[in-house]
């Protein structure tokens, strides 16, 4: 006797689920390229600081990373983004590498016109640099000076292996870990390990080379853009650091050393799922 077919998995039943798969990806798609790149999470925790003065205990400190001002990002998108930054009242705003992407200087003035007007807040703004703010290759270091004087005549003061006093709190920030300017030791040699410390370093791998081993407190990065993408349990499958553990958010290096890493607001290609763009705004806290 001839066996009956299972009528559970019937062809017709079978081309329905494939539409509707074939919907649920398209509608995913979209998603991760259409809503999620320019979907901004707020994210507000404290940054407790060994040895910070109590005058700045509680100050709110705002971290923005890898704009990748370009033909890329859409430009109308991080002009808002500064908005929002104005519209929380930071004391100050750090800006951790990567503000433009191109191959020489051909978005400098972009850059400019972006920051045109922006309020850091009344302790100032500071910037450093990642690889992409080098240009192509990582080595155009014209293309870098012309991007630190434009920055600088916005009254965002770019830190190149130098310290700035934020009120009492040494704000440490050093030059990308890819250039031919990352020197450590400058800043290093010249800081006070009597008074609070906190670094702007925008590659994370910088954080396990020797130089910086003995390096207190927090450093604060970006440059991974958490991957851009992340699959649900799963670790992002692209990520620019030799380190896999740093994708995003804190990691602790031990001694009393803490990373975080900030996703940043552009994008490499437009397509973030499950690693939303991101503001930080921190409270600064006595450790």
């Amino acid at each position: 006797m001839a066996t009956s077919p299972n009528r559970f998995f019937t062809r017709r039943r079978v081309l329905q689920w494939g539409a509707g798969l074939v919907g649920v990806g398209g509608a995913l798609g979209l998603y991760a390229w259409r809503v999620e790149p320019h979907w901004v999470n707020l994210v507000e925790r404290d940054l407790p600081i060994d040895r910070l003065p109590d005058r700045m205990a509680g100050k709110r400190m705002v971290q923005i990373s890898d704009l990748h001002v370009g033909a890329i990002v859409d430009f109308d998108y991080l002009a808002r983004s500064l908005k929002e930054i104005s519209r929380l009242k930071p004391d100050f705003t750090v800006i951790t590498g990567d503000l433009m992407h191109c191959r020489g200087d051909e978005h400098v003035d972009e850059v400019g016109r972006l920051f045109d007007g922006f309020d850091p807040g009344p302790l100032g703004g500071y910037a450093i640099f990642g690889n992409h703010d080098y240009g192509l290759n990582w080595s155009d270091l014209k293309a870098a000076d012309r991007l630190a004087a434009t920055m600088n005549s916005r009254n965002i003061r770019v830190l190149r292996n130098e310290i700035a006093h934020v009120g009492d709190l040494q704000l440490v920030g050093l030059d990308d870990l890819w250039s031919s300017r990352f020197h450590p030791a400058t800043p290093k040699s010249q800081w006070d390990a009597k008074d609070a410390i906190l670094t702007l370093c925008h590659n994370p791998d910088a954080v396990d080379l020797p130089e910086m081993a003995d390096w207190p407190g927090w450093v604060l990065s970006g440059h991974t853009h958490g991957g851009q993408v992340k699959p649900p349990f799963l670790p992002p499958p692209m990520l620019p650091v030799k380190n896999r553990r740093y994708t995003q958010g804190e990691f602790s290096l031990g001694n009393d050393r803490w990373l975080y890493i900030n996703p940043g607001l552009g994008y490499l290609k437009r397509v973030r799922f499950n690693v939303p763009p991101e503001i930080t705004r921190f409270t600064l806290q006595r450790a």
